[in-house]
C-alpha cells in the first residue's frame, strides 16, 4: 500500500456484509466469545462472526500506512457489533515488523459510529472528531443507499459480495480518480 495510488486520510467501513457476511442484530445472539481455536468468534448458538478473508490484512496496512480508519454502521446491536469488533483477533501480516502480535481488531479502528439511522450522522460526526475533510474520506458499504454520504463530499465506494483487497484497490483508484478530475477543474 505505501506505493501510488495515494491513500485518502480516513477510510471508513460499513460492518454488515462489507467486513463480515452478516447482520450482526439478526444473524447473531449474544453473549460473543472465542471459539476453542481462539481466531474465531461465535455466538450462544454456535453461528461464527469473522471477517472476509482480506480485510485482516488491509486493516493492518492501513495502520501502516497512517490512515485513520473508522467503522460506520448502521446496526441497532452496536453492543453485539463492538464486541464482536473486540473479540475478533488479527493476526500479524508477512509486512508487519516482526514485534507486531496478534490484536483485537477494535484496536485497529481509530473511531466507531455505531448506531441507527443515515450514514450522514456518522461522517459528520467523524469530522467532527478527526477534522479530516470530507474529500479525504473513502467509505465502503453493501448497501447503495448509503451512496449519500457523497452529498458530503465523501467518496464511496459500493462493496455486494464485501471487502476484498480487489475491491478495497478498486475504491482507492476511484478515490484517486475523483481527486484527478477535481484537481483539473
Amino acid at each position: 500500500m505505501s506505493s501510488s495510488p495515494r491513500l485518502p486520510k480516513l477510510i471508513a467501513f460499513d460492518l454488515d456484509y462489507t467486513l463480515w457476511d452478516m447482520w450482526i442484530d439478526t444473524h447473531v445472539t449474544g453473549p460473543l466469545r472465542h471459539a476453542k481455536n481462539g481466531t474465531k468468534v461465535i455466538d450462544r448458538h454456535g453461528t461464527e462472526v469473522v471477517f472476509y478473508d482480506d480485510v485482516g490484512g488491509i486493516l493492518r496496512g492501513l495502520r501502516r500506512e497512517g490512515v485513520l480508519v473508522a467503522a460506520c454502521s448502521r446496526t441497532h446491536a452496536a453492543h453485539l457489533a463492538k464486541q464482536a469488533l473486540s473479540l475478533i483477533r488479527i493476526p500479524p501480516s508477512h509486512a508487519d515488523d516482526p514485534a507486531v502480535q496478534e490484536q483485537p481488531a477494535i484496536e485497529l479502528f481509530d473511531n466507531l459510529e455505531i448506531y441507527p439511522g443515515s450514514k450522514i450522522p456518522h461522517f459528520r460526526a467523524l469530522h467532527e472528531k478527526t477534522g479530516v475533510p470530507y474529500e479525504e474520506m473513502l467509505f465502503f458499504d453493501d448497501e447503495s443507499r448509503n451512496r449519500e454520504v457523497e452529498r458530503l463530499g465523501v467518496r464511496f465506494h459500493l462493496t455486494p459480495d464485501g471487502v476484498s483487497n480487489a475491491v478495497f484497490e478498486a475504491g482507492v483508484m476511484s478515490w484517486n480518480a475523483r481527486r484527478a478530475v477535481a484537481s483539473a477543474e
